[in-house]
C-alpha cells in the first residue's frame, strides 16, 4: 500500500479528534448527571474514561500539529516522532519549531541565541507543557492498562502511590478544566509552528486564559461543585413534583 500524502494523513487526524471532542462532551454529561444523582460508583467510572480520552485528545492533538500546512517537514517530523515518550514528543516540536523560525540549527536555545523576550516564551511553554501536560499522559497510560482504580509502578510489583493519590482526588470538573488548559497551550504551538506572527501577536491572549485556567483549578471547589450539581437535581425533581399534584 502507497504511503498517504502528509494532507491526507492531516485530514485523517483532523477526523480522530472531532470524534475524540464529541466522546468528552458526552463523557462530561453524564459525569454531571452521575453527580446530580449521587451515583458515586458511575462518577468514578466517568472521570476514568474522561481522564483517558483527554490523554488520547492530547496525543491526536500532537498529530495533527506534526501535519499542518506549513508547519514541519518530514525531516522535522522524524525527529519529534523518534522521542520516547509523548511529553518528550510535545517538548520536541516547540523546540523543532523554536529553531526552524529563527535559523538555529544546533546551538543551544539560550537568552544568548534568541530575545529576551522568545526565550521567556520558550522557557515557560516547556514548563507548561511539564506541568499540566505530563499528569495527563501518565495517568493515561495507567488507564490504558486497565489501571483504574490501583496504578502500579513501572515493575508492576506494587502500587504507585503518588499516581494512585492523583487518581482518586481527580473530578470532572478540574478535568474540564485541563482540558481547557491543553486546548489554550495546543493553540499556542500550533501558532508558532505554522506562523511566528501570530504566534507574537496571540501569545499574551492565550497566556492569559491559561493563567486563569490554573486559578479555576486551583481555586474552584469541587465539593462546592457538587453539592450545587446534587441541589439543582433536587429543585427540579421537587418542580416536577409540584406540577404533576
Amino acid at each position: 500500500m502507497c504511503a498517504k500524502s502528509a494532507e491526507k494523513i492531516y485530514k485523517y487526524h483532523v477526523v480522530n479528534l472531532r470524534s475524540i471532542e464529541i466522546a468528552l462532551k458526552h463523557i462530561a454529561i453524564s459525569g454531571r448527571k452521575a453527580i446530580s444523582t449521587k451515583n458515586e460508583k458511575a462518577e468514578e467510572s466517568f472521570v476514568r474514561l474522561y481522564a483517558f480520552l483527554l490523554g488520547a485528545w492530547a496525543e491526536t492533538r500532537l498529530k495533527k500539529l506534526l501535519y499542518e500546512r506549513n508547519g514541519f517537514d518530514d525531516i522535522e517530523r522524524d525527529k519529534i516522532c523518534n522521542e520516547r515518550t509523548q511529553l518528550d514528543q510535545w517538548l520536541k516540536a516547540v523546540e523543532v519549531a523554536f529553531r526552524k523560525h529563527f535559523g538555529i540549527p544546533h546551538a543551544p536555545l539560550s537568552n544568548k541565541t534568541l530575545s529576551f523576550t522568545f526565550f521567556t516564551r520558550y522557557e515557560e511553554l516547556k514548563n507548561i507543557l511539564n506541568q499540566d501536560l505530563r499528569s495527563i499522559i501518565e495517568i493515561r497510560n495507567k488507564l490504558a492498562h486497565g489501571q483504574w482504580i490501583y496504578p502500579f509502578n513501572s515493575e508492576g510489583n506494587d502500587i504507585d502511590e503518588e499516581k494512585f493519590r492523583r487518581l482518586k482526588e481527580e473530578n470532572i470538573l478540574h478535568l474540564q478544566f485541563k482540558k481547557e488548559l491543553m486546548v489554550q497551550v495546543a493553540q499556542i504551538i500550533h501558532d508558532l509552528v505554522v506562523s511566528l506572527p501570530t504566534f507574537d501577536r496571540d501569545f499574551d491572549i492565550h497566556y492569559k486564559q491559561i493563567i486563569q485556567t490554573r486559578n479555576n483549578l486551583k481555586n474552584r471547589s469541587y465539593l462546592k461543585y457538587r453539592n450545587l450539581m446534587i441541589e439543582k437535581y433536587q429543585r427540579g425533581i421537587e418542580k416536577r413534583r409540584r406540577l404533576r399534584a
